[in-house]
């Protein structure tokens, strides 16, 4: 039985990996930075951090394939998952799927684009899932602003984004990682439209029946609204960096790709909204939420 290790198996698409390779014919191995992290019955548990070189070794023995989440607090890639990724090849891990985000062939400031490099060059067969911004994001992410504040804040203009969901994310990753047919592919992982702020403000507004706004804040607005409700830096240019892809038109790309893996329809904004209302109003406000495309 293969072994297949996921990384950020806590965060938003990574869980939802876990739980789906728990129900195929692979060994599951989750790994955490959290010791006391409890998974389902079945699911091996690994202590793990890509700025902690002590952690691999373990986490690595004996693995097949390798879910590959970059944390949002890790800009430096180079100090950390690059030489992580190394040392996966070495001891026998011979494929990787990267979650990397759409556009990032095209954005050489993104970190993703260096792991994407790093992994082409390696001896690893690899395929990125390079995926649109969360649908979950307006909820783990900017819940705040929109329950208390009814306004989505982001620096992304009036551009386009092709909103995917977590769920379908996961099920892509799933694929990658357990069937053939996916070695060297870089999939561009979308939901079905590409949509402009004001129109998930009123996607939003109609699912939770009050007035949700977009306002189109610039870079400068929107980093001090970050630092005032607590988000560290790292994370903020990380932020910064993944809605300018936006605002510069980058994000807008509708593909076919996860229709074409799954033999099924991605799940629209609309749906998800509709489906995901009471969870605004069940949540926990966190001002310093950093799950953005779903790491830890």
């Amino acid at each position: 039985m293969e072994t297949v290790l996921v990384t950020g198996a806590t965060g938003t698409v990574g869980s939802r990996v876990v739980d789906r390779l728990a129900d195929r014919d692979v060994a599951v191995r989750a790994a955490t930075r959290d010791p006391d992290r409890q998974f389902p019955d079945g699911i091996e548990t690994v202590v793990f951090d890509f700025e902690k070189p002590e952690t691999w070794g373990t986490a690595f023995e004996g693995v097949d394939s390798m879910f590959l989440v970059r944390p949002p607090a890790i800009a430096r890639v180079g100090d950390s998952i690059l030489p992580a990724i190394d040392a996966a090849v070495r001891v026998g891990v011979d494929r990787i799927v990267l979650l990397s985000v759409l556009g990032a062939e095209k954005n050489p400031l993104l970190p993703h684009r260096k792991i994407e490099t790093h992994l082409r060059d390696s001896d690893v067969t690899w395929t990125f899932l390079r995926a649109s911004f969360f649908m979950e994001n307006l909820l783990e992410v900017h819940r705040r602003e929109i329950v208390e504040r009814g306004e989505i804040v982001v620096p992304a203009g009036d551009g386009e984004t092709s909103f995917v969901a977590a769920e379908d994310v996961a099920a892509v990753a799933t694929a990658a990682l357990t069937e053939s047919g996916h070695a060297r592919r870089a999939y561009d992982v979308t939901g079905p439209d590409a949509l402009t702020y004001h129109e998930v403000a009123r996607s939003l507004s109609a699912a939770l029946d009050r007035p949700v706004t977009y306002g189109e804040p610039s870079l400068v607005q929107f980093a001090r609204h970050s630092r005032r409700i607590g988000r560290d830096w790292p994370f903020l240019v990380t932020m910064a960096l993944l809605y300018t892809t936006a605002r510069l038109g980058l994000a807008g790309r509708v593909s076919d790709d996860a229709e074409r893996v799954l033999d099924r329809s991605p799940l629209s904004l609309d749906e998800w909204t509709a489906g995901n209302a009471d969870a605004f109003e069940r949540a926990t406000p966190d001002p310093k939420a950093n799950n953005l495309h779903g790491s830890e």
